[in-house]
């Protein structure tokens, strides 16, 4: 499988007054396309600032991130914003859903701001509302729905334009437990069916389970790496 993404000796920093704090302590890994890749750790580890950074949204302060082999800290703005519209997709903890907007206009939306026009989108939005189980709320708004299935139309709208990239900041962390499951059983499948690459930020080892392997961090660093299926089968045997 091919790299999509990696790190080489990503540090960033973070200037308070006169002190200078470290967030990422010279981090190198990689991801490869169809991973799906959870980051755990405790707060203030540098997990989001770390998700930031590969999705091109923050710059390091020094070392790279590279997309398919380029340094996002390289591109011009303009380039990088229309990588971060047209390669990546973003899901994260608040839905940002427009609330005077329908389901399907909420997907649309990305679409609209990128200049194209809907009615060439009308197919794989149909066949977007189908995944996420919600061809019979197309019409519904925000505030009609539950947090999960927000959550889920957030995610069609991340996936609408086929992204390369999927990265998720804590995408279940404001649902309760039943809609939490559904999510990431949503996930789960977008990764093994459609083989888009994941990487999301989790503070729960049972969300980080759906994946395919594990990187956990602690005070910027990354302090190990597990594959799901080891964690899994070690479990089986205790």
């Amino acid at each position: 499988m091919r790299t999509i993404i990696e790190t080489e000796n990503l540090i960033k920093t973070f200037q308070n007054g006169k002190e200078t704090s470290m967030i990422l302590k010279q981090l190198n890994f990689s991801v490869k396309e169809g991973e799906f890749v959870s980051i755990m750790g405790p707060s203030g580890c540098g997990k989001s600032t770390l998700l930031y950074l590969l999705g091109g949204l923050d710059l390091p302060t020094s070392g790279s991130v590279k997309f398919n082999g380029e340094d996002l800290g390289k591109m011009k703005a303009k380039e990088l914003s229309k990588l971060r519209r047209r390669e990546l997709g973003f899901v994260f903890q608040f839905y940002n859903l427009v609330p005077n907007l329908t389901v399907e206009e909420n997907i649309l939306l990305p679409i609209l701001l990128d200049g194209h026009k809907t009615k060439a989108y009308q197919k794989q939005l149909e066949e977007m509302l189908e995944i996420i189980g919600m061809s019979e709320r197309a019409k519904y708004t925000p505030r009609e729905l539950s947090g999960g299935q927000q959550q889920r139309v957030a995610i069609a709208r991340a996936l609408l334009h086929n992204p390369k990239l999927i990265l998720a900041d804590e995408p279940i962390g404001n649902l309760d437990s039943k809609s939490g499951k559904e999510v990431m059983k949503l996930f789960g499948k977008i990764n093994r069916e459609f083989g888009s690459t994941i990487i999301q930020v989790t503070h729960s080892e049972e969300s980080a389970l759906y994946g395919s392997r594990i990187l956990r961090m602690k005070d910027g660093k990354i302090i190990s790496q597990e594959q799901v299926e080891e964690i899994k089968k070690d479990a089986s045997f205790s």
